[in-house]
């Protein structure tokens, strides 16, 4: 019984090592150092993007013709308009404004600084969330809705939706726990061969069209039936598009990739013209080639597919074209279609994860508010996993039903998108470009307001990631408040006098709130502290006064500047917390000098759980009882831990 009990425990100990393993990278400050990528051709890149962008063809013929009917081809014709003179736009400029990667979020998270800024990043991220989620969840399910409906898979398995989907997030989640690396190549291959079918069947799909001309005739019946006028039926179309809004899907992951496209030899990292330009090239090339499949699959499998096929149970339900490679093209075709859209499916989804897992890091580690357990990979896997396993029961594994979740998702991050250029427009007082896109974000925000409305299920998901992220992300804050916060301290050359000059004796500093910043400040404040501290006369002392820059940020590089008013001598700097830069600068002198320095401070009065407030928030508070826990937890030792000193 003992040795069972030590069993189960040594393998609990070695499950949790493995879980919380870290990566072996090399860290810089501390967050992790990113690794350098490897670059590939535009078009390579472009196949990666298309991973998750193409691989939407395997659903969203089937859910617009659900949503919009016979109107389907119109309003897919919109969706592409949209397309390539709204979103197109959009992110060209984004590639020329952020060339490393960090996306449209990063923008915003520039436009619009302090603490206003990181709650909307914080919000964007329960988007980013919803739609990478359902990337999965709704990706796994259409590759199970290929796998049953296909004529070789045993009947037994017809009703095991539910079933099938979950093992195939499984098996997501089991190669991301193995480890996973980004792979071109399969990427690459995956999208040709996925695209040259396709062709192949659209071009099948209008030649049924041509030799049986009575399916235009009976498309055309059925889009005037209730309306003759084509302006009522183009206006119908406009509020029913916002429905076929997965098509937009692909691209923030066009600009999130940009570290891997290629520029030119004379590229720099502040002018990289040529990645951009190859970027361009990418984001414009994968529209044009969604908005031809889009275009043509949509008016195939409206004109050529039974409208019941399309319902719930259906063979056409979210596997349209598949659907029409089995009927023209016979099993075995069919067969390959299926097995190359199960792949692109399947692989969408390990780009969707690949995606999670890197926009934590991104984010919130900058901001204190990543979990310890958000520094790992592998708890990440499962807790995305468990997460996707839930929405897939919750769904039932459902495309048609979480389309709508997807779709919220991608239309807020592209709204977002067009929200943060309108900015920049107009504060580069561009006025005909910010016309322009303040036109676009309100197409963008009447899609996403439609959306929303038509099919809430997808805000409410976004609203439970929202949550789940702020507050997880607010815990983690307030638990790392008092760590030393500091990437790094540089000091100017007359504050390095001014210490060496200090550490012939004992090293005092004099905490000081900056006011006038005159002779007498100083003076007064010196002879409060002495009185208070009983500091020897003849003993010299330094001023030391931290302002704070931007409370919402969480590390930085600490500058330290001397600065000499009258006979007072003065060491100067900005941080994001004023204790935290105070605890580092004097651990920092400590290891300079060699000597334990000696802080000085006056109490602070008031309520106690104001200043905690005001330390979190504003980076000030009771700055004595702060720096002390802050020096208590970075110096475990009490014999080299610098002296704070409260006075009055």
């Amino acid at each position: 019984m003992a040795k069972s009990i030590v069993s189960t425990k040594r393998l609990g100990s070695q499950l949790i090592h493995w879980l919380l393993e870290e990566d072996r990278r090399e860290k810089e400050g501390p967050y992790r150092k990113e690794e350098p990528h490897r670059q590939h051709s535009w078009w390579q890149v472009m196949c990666l993007t298309g991973v998750d962008y193409f691989s939407t063809l395997g659903y969203q013929p089937g859910i617009a013709a659900l949503a919009a009917g016979a109107l389907s081809p119109v309003a897919t014709l919109i969706l592409v308009l949209l397309t390539l003179f709204g979103a197109l736009p959009i992110y060209r400029r984004i590639a020329a404004e952020s060339p490393h990667g960090e996306g449209s979020i990063a923008m915003l998270e520039r436009l619009l600084p302090w603490w206003q800024g990181k709650l909307l990043v914080l919000c964007l991220l329960g988007f980013v969330a919803t739609d990478f989620i359902i990337t999965i969840t709704l990706s796994a399910a259409d590759a199970t809705a290929h796998i049953i409906e296909n004529p070789l898979t045993p009947n037994w398995l017809h009703n095991q939706t539910i079933a099938i989907t979950l093992i195939l997030v499984v098996l997501l989640g089991a190669v991301f726990l193995r480890g996973f690396r980004e792979a071109i190549g399969i990427a690459v291959f995956l999208v040709g061969v996925y695209l040259l079918l396709n062709f192949i069947v659209v071009s099948l799909g209008f030649y049924q069209i041509l030799t049986h001309p009575e399916a235009i005739a009976n498309w055309q019946t059925a889009l005037f039936a209730r309306h003759s006028n084509p302006l009522i039926l183009v206006g119908i179309a406009l509020f029913i598009f916002p429905k076929l809004a997965l098509g937009l899907s692909g691209f923030e992951t066009g600009v999130t990739v940009m570290p891997l496209v290629k520029g030119s030899s004379n590229d720099t990292s502040d002018h990289p013209k040529g990645r951009i330009r190859n970027t361009r090239k990418l984001l414009t090339s994968a529209a044009l080639i969604m908005s031809f499949f889009l275009l043509t699959t949509s008016f195939i499998t409206t004109l050529l597919i039974p409208t019941a096929e399309f319902a719930s149970g259906g063979k056409a339900n979210g596997r349209a074209l598949a659907y029409l490679a089995h009927v023209y093209l016979g099993y075995a075709f069919g067969t390959i279609y299926d097995l190359s859209t199960i792949s692109i499916l399947w692989f969408a989804g390990a780009s969707a994860m690949a995606g999670l897992l890197n926009i934590v890091p991104r984010y919130l580690p900058r901001y204190g508010m990543a979990p310890n357990w958000a520094r790992t990979t592998r708890p990440l896997v499962l807790v995305y996993t468990a997460i996707a396993f839930v929405v897939t029961i919750i769904f039932r594994a459902n495309v048609e039903a979480q389309g709508g979740a997807y779709a919220t998702g991608v239309l807020v991050l592209i709204t977002s998108a067009a929200f943060a250029v309108t900015l920049s427009a107009h504060r580069h007082r561009q006025k005909r470009a910010r016309l322009v896109f303040a036109i676009i974000t309100l197409l963008f925000v009447y899609t996403t307001v439609v959306n929303i409305i038509e099919r809430p299920e997808g805000i409410r998901i976004a609203g439970f990631f929202i949550g789940a992220i702020i507050f997880t992300s607010l815990v983690s804050r307030v638990w790392r408040s008092t760590e030393l916060r500091a990437e790094r301290i540089e000091v100017d050359e007359l504050a390095s006098q001014f210490l060496a000059e200090e550490s012939q004796g004992a090293i005092r500093l004099i905490a000081n709130r900056l006011n006038t910043g005159d002779v007498l400040e100083y003076f007064l404040k010196e002879k409060e502290v002495r009185e208070d501290n009983h500091i020897p006369p003849n003993d010299p002392i330094l001023f030391l006064e931290i302002q704070v820059s931007d409370a919402s940020e969480f590390a930085d590089v600490i500058n330290v500047k001397g600065v000499q008013v009258g006979d007072y001598r003065i060491l100067r700097a900005e941080s994001a917390a004023v204790p935290n830069a105070i605890a580092a600068l004097l651990l920092y002198i400590r290891d300079q000098t060699g000597k334990i320095p000696h802080a000085y401070f006056g109490w602070a009065e008031g309520n106690p759980i104001q200043y905690l407030l005001r330390f979190i928030l504003f980076g000030e508070g009771d700055i004595a009882v702060v720096t002390r826990e802050v020096l208590r937890r970075a110096e475990k030792d009490p014999h080299k831990r610098p002296g704070v000193h409260v006075g009055g």
